[in-house]
C-alpha cells in the first residue's frame, strides 16, 4: 500500500486545520471545530473504504449512481445558498452537498461500465455507440450540477472522465475531436449561454482592476495576501487581509491565500508539493493496479484532485476564474473532507490489492 498517500493527506490536514484556525479568530473558531468534528466523522469512512475490496464497491456503484441522480434531482427544489441550490441544511446547523458524494458514485460506475466494454474487447469504449452511450450515463449527473448552478464540480467530473478514456486506451481521434470542439464551443458559451454573473467572473479574471470595488475585488485581495506573506509569512493570526476581513470566503475558497499570507511561501509551496506527489501516486497505482477496473478507479480520483489542486490554487493566484471550488482536505467542508478521504480509501483499496500486496491472498 502507498502509505505515502495517508502522509500526505495527513500533512494537508493539518495544515488546513492550522490556517482554519487562525482564520476563524474573530469567529469563536466555529467552522474550526465543525471541520474537527467532520474529520472525526471521515476516518472511519475512510478506513472502510481502504479496507473493503474495490471490486464490491464498483459492483454496487449502479445502486450509488441512482442515488446520487435522486439526490441530485432532490436538492434542485431546496432553499438556494449564495444563489445556488446545491446544499441539503438538516437543523440549520448542518448541510450537506449531494454533488460532492456523487463524485465517488460517477468514478466508480464509469470505470465499472468502461472495465466491462472492455472485457469484450480493448477497442470497445472507441466505438462511437458505445463511447457516446457511456457518455450519456455521465452527462445525466453534469447536467444536474450545472442546474444548481456549480460550475466548478462540474468541471471536476469531466476532468475525471477524460482520465479514465485516457487510461482506458481511447482512439486518438476522438481526443482531437474533442479539443476542436471545445475550442469551437467557448466562445459560443460564453457569448449565448453563460449567465451574467458566469461572464462577469471571466471578465474579471482577465482583468480584475477593471471591477476592484465590486466582482475584481476578492481576486485582488486574494493576490495581496499571497504577496505579503512572502518567504515565511506574517504569522498565524497576523496577516492583514485575513484578520481585518479583506478576504473572504477565506475559510473554503480563498484557503490557500491565509497560507500564503500567514505562512509563507515556504509551507504555501510545501501545499503543493505535497499535491504533486499525492496525484503522482495516484498515477503510478493506475499503472501498477491488478486490473483494469482498478486501473480507471484510480485515474478517475487522480483526475479529480488534478482539477481542484489547479482551479482552487490557480484562481488564488490570479491565473485561472474564480469557480468557488474547495482546496481538498485544506479547506473548510464537511462534504468536501469526507467524500476526499472516501476517495483516498478506495485509492488504496486499489494500491492494496497490487501483485504482492498487503491483501493479496
Amino acid at each position: 500500500m502507498e502509505w505515502s498517500i495517508l502522509i500526505c493527506v495527513a500533512l494537508l490536514v493539518v495544515i488546513g486545520l492550522v490556517a482554519l484556525y487562525s482564520a476563524t479568530l474573530g469567529t469563536g473558531h466555529e467552522e474550526f471545530k465543525k471541520q474537527v468534528m467532520w474529520l472525526a466523522i471521515s476516518v472511519p469512512f475512510l478506513l472502510a473504504a481502504m479496507f473493503l475490496d474495490y471490486e464490491i464497491l464498483a459492483k454496487i456503484s449502479p445502486i450509488l449512481y441512482g442515488i446520487s441522480i435522486i439526490l441530485l434531482i432532490a436538492v434542485l427544489f431546496t432553499e438556494p445558498i449564495s444563489g445556488a441550490s446545491s446544499w441539503f441544511v438538516i437543523k440549520k446547523t448542518i448541510s450537506f452537498q449531494p454533488s460532492e458524494f456523487a463524485k465517488v458514485a460517477v468514478v466508480l460506475a464509469y470505470s465499472y461500465l468502461v472495465a466491462r466494454l472492455q472485457t469484450k474487447g480493448r477497442d470497445e469504449i472507441s466505438r462511437p455507440t458505445r463511447l457516446f452511450a457511456s457518455l450519456l450515463a455521465v452527462a445525466v449527473p453534469v447536467l444536474l450540477i450545472v442546474k444548481q448552478p456549480d460550475y466548478g464540480t462540474a468541471m471536476a467530473f469531466l476532468f475525471a472522465i477524460v482520465a479514465i478514456l485516457f487510461v482506458a486506451g481511447i482512439k486518438k481521434r476522438y481526443i482531437f475531436i474533442a479539443l476542436a470542439l471545445v475550442v469551437i464551443a467557448l466562445p459560443l458559451l460564453y457569448f449565448f449561454v453563460l449567465p451574467n454573473h458566469a461572464k462577469t467572473r471571466i471578465d474579471v479574471f482577465l482583468n480584475p482592476e477593471i471591477d476592484a470595488r465590486g466582482s475584481g475585488y476578492n481576486i485582488l485581495q486574494s493576490k495581496l495576501a499571497i504577496g505579503a506573506g512572502e518567504m515565511f509569512g506574517m504569522g498565524i493570526g497576523k496577516g492583514n487581509q485575513t484578520q481585518l476581513g479583506f478576504l473572504y470566503p477565506k475559510t473554503t475558497d480563498f484557503i490557500f491565500s491565509v497560507i500564503g499570507e500567514e505562512l509563507g511561501f515556504v509551507v504555501g509551496a510545501s501545499v503543493i508539493a505535497l499535491y504533486i506527489l499525492l496525484i503522482t501516486k495516484a498515477i503510478y497505482i493506475a499503472k501498477t493496479a491488478k486490473d483494469d477496473l482498478g486501473s480507471y478507479i484510480a485515474a478517475g480520483i487522480a483526475g479529480i484532485f488534478i482539477f481542484h489542486m489547479m482551479e482552487n490554487i490557480g484562481m488564488t493566484m490570479g491565473l485561472l476564474p474564480i469557480t468557488g471550488v474547495p482546496l481538498p482536505f485544506v479547506s473548510y467542508g464537511g462534504s468536501s473532507l469526507v467524500t476526499n478521504l472516501i476517495l483516498i480509501g478506495i485509492l488504496l483499496s486499489v494500491s492494496g490489492r497490487r501483485k504482492k500486496a498487503i491483501f493479496m491472498e
